[in-house]
């Protein structure tokens, strides 16, 4: 662990233990590991196997289920051994675990085993193991804090991204980045694999032109790439970019949720001049949002961006059942954003 990651760490209001970054976590007694998502918790989870197995190779580690849990095993995986090795418990599905689980858990944190972690795994689908958690967060075992909440804005799986390279210490062009995050913007899972790919098999920076070489044939079919060349103007790149989208599967309902939303940044950053990043933090956006939208507002004015917003809004309720063709209003939002007039068709 980088030596920043052993700072006493700090605790919010609603826990009495300490919080943890998914990126820096340290072991404890009592770990918790909570929220939906899962690429952060695995994450997470093997950091802590890792820390725990660089301070001892002998370290036993254990994997127990909440939800089909065999009574007695909580405490029998976390006593010494004869020859004292450290051990790590880990522990999934408390979100659905039984009772016999529950409260072996519960009691287990009265007087947590010398030398071993248990890392409790709740993924916050259900209330189940409340009882469990509000003891871990009330200070009861020596617990911390591991949260994973859900990364579905843009900006956050920008943030993820750039998290991964930074880990890395791999420098990444702020627009190669951004391609890279368009193309995987349904898919956490994918994205972050694809940076660990580029992180382990490019030896120096990456440009646009390695993630275009990897990625070009899935950048050219998101959602972002049918919206950039549309507000750009390009007509025809735009119809064609729309096409191989819907033709891999893309469902008109995010294509139109995308373009709505870089047409709302736009709007939003129209007319101001202050710099970016004191724009970015007013409105609570990046400043590449911020620098991407006014690049975008090239050609643009008040009269053809309302009729977009318009046309988005319209589009939006059709592909959600509005309409019976839902590929037709798409195009048809795509040829008033791309010729900035109104459809004629």
């Amino acid at each position: 662990m980088p030596p920043a990651a052993r700072r006493p760490p700090g605790k919010t209001a609603r826990s009495a233990i300490p919080q943890l970054s998914w990126r820096a976590p340290q072991p404890a007694p009592i770990v918790l590991v909570s929220g939906p998502e899962d690429v952060c918790a695995e994450r997470a989870i093997a950091g802590l196997r890792d820390y725990l197995r660089a301070e001892d190779a002998s370290l036993e580690v254990s994997d127990l289920r909440a939800d089909d849990y065999a009574p007695g095993t909580l405490l029998g995986v976390t006593s010494p051994s004869l020859f004292g090795e450290p051990r790590l418990v880990r522990v999934t599905g408390v979100e659905k675990c039984s009772d016999a689980f529950l409260s072996e858990a519960t009691s287990y944190l009265a007087a947590p085993q010398e030398g071993a972690t248990v890392v409790l795994r709740h993924t916050g689908a259900s209330v189940r193991g409340k009882k469990l958690l509000d003891a871990v967060r009330a200070g009861e075992g020596q617990g911390v804090e591991i949260a994973c909440p859900a990364i579905k804005r843009d900006s956050d799986r920008f943030d993820f991204a750039s998290g991964e390279f930074q880990s890395a210490r791999k420098r990444i062009a702020p627009t190669a980045l951004r391609t890279l995050v368009s193309a995987f913007a349904d898919d956490l899972t994918e994205l972050a694999a694809a940076c660990q790919q580029l992180i382990a098999d490019v030896p120096g920076d990456i440009t646009d032109q390695v993630v275009e070489r990897y990625y070009g044939g899935r950048v050219e079919t998101s959602a972002f790439a049918v919206a950039d060349t549309a507000i750009a103007g390009r007509y025809g790149d735009a119809l064609i970019a729309l096409r191989h989208a819907l033709a891999s599967g893309a469902d008109p309902v995010p294509l139109v949720a995308a373009i709505a939303s870089k047409l709302r940044t736009m709007a939003r950053v129209a007319g101001h001049r202050e710099p970016a990043s004191a724009l970015a933090g007013r409105l609570g956006l990046k400043d590449w949002q911020v620098d991407r939208a006014r690049r975008d507002l090239s050609g643009w004015n008040e009269t053809t961006l309302g009729m977009a917003i318009q046309a988005a809004a319209r589009a939006d309720a059709e592909v959600k059942g509005g309409s019976r063709d839902a590929v037709f209003a798409v195009e048809r939002l795509i040829t008033v954003i791309a010729t900035r007039a109104p459809y004629a068709g």
